[in-house]
């Protein structure tokens, strides 16, 4: 006899939990199943929280060694790799089972197995034993997330041709990493690893960093990465990598074609991207559509070609972020409940969690102009933010985008300290349709580096005060 579930989700990762969360809290019975054994998908265990926790601490580490000095502070301090680790290990530890908690919470069964769709309401479970549980459901909910996305003619082997995941556990700081590709995942590491002492070489087929970003922006944050230490090799393609002794040998040559040079490093992070996972799931049995992307496809309320199948997160279209899987969790499970979920694209905000930080909601100026769109654009330089002078972190600027005739915002995009934080005012101004002017007349506390923010929306209209 089959167990009984309202609904049934194929991945605890972001998604995953949280759409077994708000199901639980409007009554449906649920069971969230993983394959991994630690609750949370990749961001709690492999990407977000363990990056951030490597990000924070050799920030630290930095900032004592090259920084203190001017503030009036002197302290010799030295890099423990292995208790960094630890604090990183620990750190995913207590939150996984924040997870387990909070399924259980919400009356979800967490189940740790490799969840299969064997028919339209009905998903089978295999366990590390090899035993198959089966699963009855009026609803399943597809939220298996993304993969590293390969390199073609490179073996990762997560020692020292690595993933995201080997960067995260690298056992020594190696003297030359060479990362490939340019984007929030390899810069962040990246910048992890040249704070702990390595030399950073990052190679990117496109002719700048982060694609999708403000181009203004784009170029600035590689102009403050640059001065960091971290050196850069654009419109370049890795073609394949050879072991020598301890030495890699990476042959590259011009994205457009030419000349093949090979460089030596120690260490090389593959980081181009990533893909849906959604390889294994029997969706192809069902007639469940995947894309040209292999994402599955689905409507605007997250429902596949087939009845009671849903999906949400990196395994359906949009970008790959924890934050949006969450609200589309939230929304798919209004809908499933009867009410009527919805999720503002607009409104979703990225970061780069380097030092300074990069933030961005809404459209870029490449985008307003490619759609034809007149716009506004105000801007504030965080050398003229008080708060920003008071703790040493003037570099970059706030820009705001507003419609040329009915001043909404259109996006906000912020390069500097806290830029991560900062941007959700930003983020919930375009969510409730504010102007510009909405902003600049909304009080902000004194001195904050959120003035930065209001005083680039005073300058839509050219009427900033602080420069």
């Amino acid at each position: 006899m089959a167990d009984q579930f309202d609904a049934v989700i194929i991945g605890a990762g972001p998604g995953g939990y949280n759409a077994a969360i708000r199901l639980g809290q409007l009554g449906l019975k649920t069971a969230c199943i993983d394959a991994r054994g630690s609750f949370g998908g990749t961001c709690l265990n492999v990407g977000c929280i363990p990056s951030k926790a490597l990000l924070h601490a050799s920030e630290r580490l930095e900032e004592a060694q090259k920084n203190f000095a001017k503030l009036g502070i002197k302290a010799q301090v030295e890099l423990d790799l292995p208790t960094m680790m630890a604090h990183k290990t620990k750190v995913v530890g207590e939150l996984t089972k924040g997870v387990e908690f909070l399924l259980k919470k919400n009356k979800s069964e967490a189940i740790v197995g490799q969840g299969r769709i064997a028919a339209a309401g009905k998903v089978e479970v295999k366990g590390a034993d090899g035993a198959v549980r089966t699963l009855q459901t009026k609803h399943i909910v597809i939220a298996t997330g993304s993969d590293v996305m390969p390199l073609a003619g490179v073996t990762i082997d997560e020692e020292r041709i690595v993933s995201s995941t080997g960067a995260l556990a690298l056992k020594s700081v190696p003297k030359r990493l060479l990362v490939v590709g340019g984007g929030y995942i390899g810069l962040e590491l990246g910048s992890v690893w040249r704070r702990l002492g390595s030399e950073v070489l990052v190679v990117e087929f496109l002719d700048r960093i982060t694609p999708g970003l403000d181009g203004e922006v784009a170029k600035q944050f590689q102009r403050i990465l640059g001065r960091q230490g971290m050196k850069f090799q654009l419109s370049t393609k890795v073609v394949g990598v050879e072991k020598s002794g301890d030495t890699l040998k990476v042959s590259v040559e011009p994205a457009a074609g030419g000349e093949r040079q090979v460089i030596e490093t120690d260490v090389m992070l593959v980081s181009i991207g990533r893909r849906p996972f959604t390889d294994g799931l029997g969706l192809d049995e069902i007639g469940v559509k995947r894309d040209g992307k292999g994402r599955v496809a689905t409507d605007a309320h997250f429902k596949t070609d087939v009845e009671g199948v849903w999906a949400i997160g990196d395994c359906r279209e949009g970008p790959m972020l924890a934050h949006k899987a969450e609200d589309e969790a939230v929304a798919m499970a209004e809908n499933i409940a009867g009410r009527a979920g919805h999720v503002n694209y607009d409104a979703i905000p990225s970061v780069v969690y380097t030092a300074p930080e990069v933030a961005s909601v809404g459209k870029t100026e490449e985008e307003l102009k490619a759609a034809g769109i007149a716009y506004k654009t105000g801007k504030f330089p965080f050398t003229a933010n008080a708060r920003a002078k008071t703790i040493a972190a003037t570099e970059g600027f706030a820009k705001v985008l507003a419609d040329a005739k009915t001043d909404r915002v259109l996006g906000v995009h912020i390069l500097g300290a806290e830029a991560g934080n900062l941007i959700a005012e930003a983020a919930l101004a375009i969510e409730f349709g504010a102007a510009s002017e909405d902003i600049a007349r909304t009080s902000h506390a004194h001195p904050t580096l959120s003035e930065a923010v209001r005083q680039a929306a005073m300058a839509v209209e050219g009427w900033a005060m602080q420069m």
